[in-house]
């Protein structure tokens, strides 16, 4: 018998039902909305992939929109938006969203379509043949685009070796191999009920959403999900002399897990530092001396381990002084962060976060990753609670903790004065 559970803490409009076979489904009515937006959360992304997989998780989120067994490709999109709806689909390391918005009148006939494109796709070969070309086509697209490139290059010089390290978008050799033996195999494996989360929010009805998820998703055998590799932050370099008019670089340094306690000092610090037009580095690097026309920093968590980095485009000439400065102004926030800076910092967090949150793509994305994450939804009230506990003391201690780590650097363009990686991790030793 289907599991509901209490939202202790959380609005009385959030309701949640565990099937009989693993799925959850969350569903949040927003009085005075007049649309719903539902999709379905996989707790499978590119991390989960083996290494002649990469690249499958996003293949596998195109291919559900080409075809089913009742459904062509153009019927899928016709009976979206022929009730003027609209159907998008994403992945990451961590998970792939089925998505869709529609008149709350017509929650039905889109979660009809989301639990059609997950149970009954064909993954016709010709279909494979021509979607191939079409991510062969972004492939070349992302080629073509330095600053795509180089966070790529971050990523995979942070996490060296090992699934975390490895583009979402796979690469031409494991695009070209993928059958439909493979795309099955691999929903088989990791497509398991525990796993699966479908959201919906706005104008909505509870009871009529799990009869769908049942209808749909309930059939599912209950199976346990492989182990996930874990992420192993490690360190490193990847530089990419190329003939460009402007240089793009990234720092990193390992980051926290959303788990960790000190999460939310880490991310206030990485807003004291780069998060605005407020931030230090902003107003160092940009304003005062024009060594960048944009410069952020930012910190990535996932369910093990974390990355923070610090992202920039200068011209070649100008690279040594914005590392000099950035290296000086990261160092000087972990020693002196201040009341104010923090303050803002938390400010700005809380907005974000509510105002995600006034929207039903924002509640159920919400719903959906923390239900992944934790088991249960957090209500916004408890997040606050632990942003406003973190004191100027945790912020600073939080800095310093990530200047003792091996820094990640990745470079693409005119990059002959970057300072060497020796050099970095010197000076961020010597803090």
């Amino acid at each position: 018998m289907n599991q509901h559970f209490a939202t202790h803490g959380a609005s009385p409009d959030l309701k949640i039902t565990k099937l009989d076979n693993g799925v959850t489904v969350v569903s949040e009515a927003m009085p005075g909305v007049a649309t719903a937006t539902l999709g379905v959360w996989v707790g499978a992304g590119s991390r989960h992939e083996r290494a002649d997989e990469g690249g499958l998780s996003h293949l596998i989120e195109h291919m559900a929109f080409k075809g089913t067994k009742t459904r062509s490709a153009r019927r899928i999109a016709e009976d979206i938006e022929n009730v003027g709806g609209d159907i998008n689909a994403a992945t990451s390391a961590e998970g792939t969203s089925y998505t869709a918005r529609v008149l709350g009148e017509d929650a039905g006939i889109a979660l009809d379509v989301i639990g059609d494109i997950l149970t009954d796709s064909v993954f016709d070969a010709g279909e494979l043949a021509r979607e191939k070309s079409v991510i062969l086509q972004e492939h070349a697209a992302i080629e073509d685009t330095p600053d795509d490139v180089v966070y790529e290059a971050f990523t995979e010089a942070a996490f060296p070796n090992q699934p975390m390290g490895r583009p979402i978008i796979g690469t031409p050799q494991t695009i070209n191999s993928f059958d439909r033996d493979a795309i099955q195999a691999y929903i088989a494996r990791e497509y398991t009920p525990d796993r699966i989360v479908l959201a919906a929010a706005g104008a909505i009805e509870h009871e009529r959403i799990v009869a769908s998820a049942t209808r749909h998703f309930g059939g599912l055998a209950p199976v346990q999900a492989p182990e996930t590799v874990p992420g192993l932050y490690g360190g490193g370099e990847k530089r990419l002399p190329k003939k460009l008019e402007q240089a793009n670089v990234v720092l990193g340094l390992p980051g926290l897990s959303f788990r960790d306690e000190n999460y939310y000092a880490l991310h206030i610090f990485a807003q004291v530092l780069g998060g605005g037009l407020t931030s230090r580095l902003w107003h160092e690097v940009r304003e005062t001396r024009g060594l960048a026309y944009e410069i952020q920093s930012f910190h990535w968590s996932f369910h093990d381990c974390g990355l923070f980095g610090i992202g920039a485009g200068t011209s070649g000439g100008d690279l040594a002084e914005l590392m000099d400065v950035t290296l000086e102004a990261t160092i000087r926030a972990a020693a002196d962060a201040d009341t104010v800076e923090v303050a803002r910092a938390k400010a700005q967090l809380k907005v974000a976060l509510l105002s995600a949150l006034e929207t039903p793509g924002g509640r159920i994305e919400r719903n959906a990753r923390q239900i992944l994450a934790w088991g249960r939804v957090i209500p916004a009230s408890e997040v606050i609670a632990k942003v406003d506990a973190v004191t100027v003391d945790h912020v600073r201690a939080a800095g310093k903790r990530l200047l003792s780590g091996a820094p990640t650097l990745a470079a693409i363009g005119p990059i002959k004065k970057l300072p060497g990686l020796d050099r970095i991790a010197a000076t961020l030793r010597a803090a």
